[in-house]
């Protein structure tokens, strides 16, 4: 894969950026004892500039799309954690099965069961999220917020699926609104003390948000633009 830039400094300018934000909103929203994982999203971007920023020491990776994730993935350091964020197909989730971390989009039992099934298969336990359409947006995958219980409880009897909290992309407008109402689903199924669910992880906040989410809980802010700069579509 063709190496799009060789001067990387940017990316130094720009963790260093996000690091001191995030410091600062820890500090602010009285989170200090709390540790905030910083995933890089990786979409268009060339494997050369995201293993930079996994040298600076971000360890978690995003992949939202299997057929570019899958050109990519040989050419990643070792030392990366890539975990899968966006819309999976059913039929797509035999080839993500063996490599990725977590699956942070599940949105239906029948997502669910096709990656309990896989995981199974090469005797793994894979650590998912439950995606929640916190706006109800149509344009935006994740399951309704009144299903999310269900979803979950649905999951936990599954024996390759370990739930380890929840993924959601709140909408541009008003995103406080939905932030606080994640924190708040988070909060209630955590104190409902699920088997086979741990709610270790609740990942939301993206480039244009993620200060605001850090406020309302989040444990894992997900960030593409704000790290990598505009995407180059190829």
């Amino acid at each position: 894969m063709t190496q799009l830039k060789t001067d990387f400094s940017y990316i130094d300018d720009n963790y260093n950026r996000i690091i001191y934000e995030i410091g600062d909103a820890v500090a602010k929203y009285g989170r200090s004892d709390e540790k905030i994982d910083i995933m890089a999203v990786t979409k268009t971007v060339d494997p050369a500039a995201v293993n930079h920023a996994v040298s600076l020491g971000i360890r978690l990776l995003g992949e939202n799309r299997v057929q570019e994730y899958m050109s990519k993935k040989e050419f990643y350091s070792g030392s990366a954690d890539v975990q899968f964020i966006g819309h999976l197909q059913t039929n797509k989730v035999k080839y993500i099965i063996d490599s990725v971390s977590m699956i942070q989009s599940v949105d239906s039992i029948k997502l669910a069961a096709e990656i309990d099934k896989h995981a199974g298969r090469i005797g793994k336990i894979q650590n998912v999220l439950a995606e929640v359409n916190i706006g109800n947006e149509e344009s935006k995958s994740g399951i309704d917020k009144s299903c999310v219980k269900e979803l979950i409880y649905q999951m936990s009897e599954m024996k390759n699926i370990k739930v380890c909290g929840l993924m959601a992309i709140p909408p541009a407008t008003d995103p406080e609104r939905f932030l606080c109402e994640m924190q708040q689903i988070y909060i209630d199924i955590s104190a409902e003390n699920i088997d086979n669910i741990s709610m270790d992880v609740l990942s939301m906040g993206m480039s244009g948000d993620y200060i605001e989410a850090i406020k309302y809980g989040s444990t894992l802010v997900r960030i593409g633009r704000g790290l990598f700069g505009p995407r180059h579509y190829p």
